[in-house]
């Protein structure tokens, strides 16, 4: 099992955060890391493409198994079939200071018998593309995302 896991703190509560990580349809706005289309609903298979900084774009559909508001989101995907090379991946909000800050965790862990290899040659990169979305999001909160188009529901 290997990890990669990165945090930022955000001068907003986890509620503002949780609204704009789950706002999907607007991350080309702002994350230079993920583009996803679909719904944040337990259950769900979004489709998902990661750019890393001097990476490869890559596309895939991780099934959705938490989606706990103002928490935490969380999927699962994998390499053509489960086994070979699967990633955990998690966003947990933690309420800091009473609720006025957040502490924002973005990690996913890989695990799989391609874990180790894959991760060499890409994790890195990766790991810069956690780094780039965290600071974009922080940026996004903090600025206040406009209120502008159809917003993404909130889950339970």
């Amino acid at each position: 099992m290997r990890e990669i896991r990165t945090t930022v703190e955000i001068a907003a509560p986890p509620e503002a955060v949780w609204d704009v990580l789950t706002d999907f349809d607007r991350y080309p706005e702002w994350n230079p890391f993920l583009r996803i289309a679909g719904k944040p609903n337990v259950g769900s298979h979004p489709h998902v493409r990661l750019s890393p900084p001097n990476g490869r774009e890559t596309g895939f559909r991780p099934e959705i198994v938490v989606a706990d508001a103002n928490r935490e989101l969380r999927w699962l995907g994998h390499l053509f079939v489960p086994g070979l090379f699967d990633g955990e991946h998690r966003f947990v909000l933690e309420s800091l200071d009473g609720g006025e800050r957040t502490r924002f965790v973005h990690a996913e862990t890989f695990t799989g018998v391609l874990a180790g290899p894959v991760l060499r040659f890409v994790g890195d990169d990766t790991e810069a593309g956690f780094v780039a979305m965290n600071e974009a999001l922080k940026r996004r909160v903090e600025a206040g995302a406009p209120e502008v188009g159809p917003r993404a529901p909130r889950t339970t």
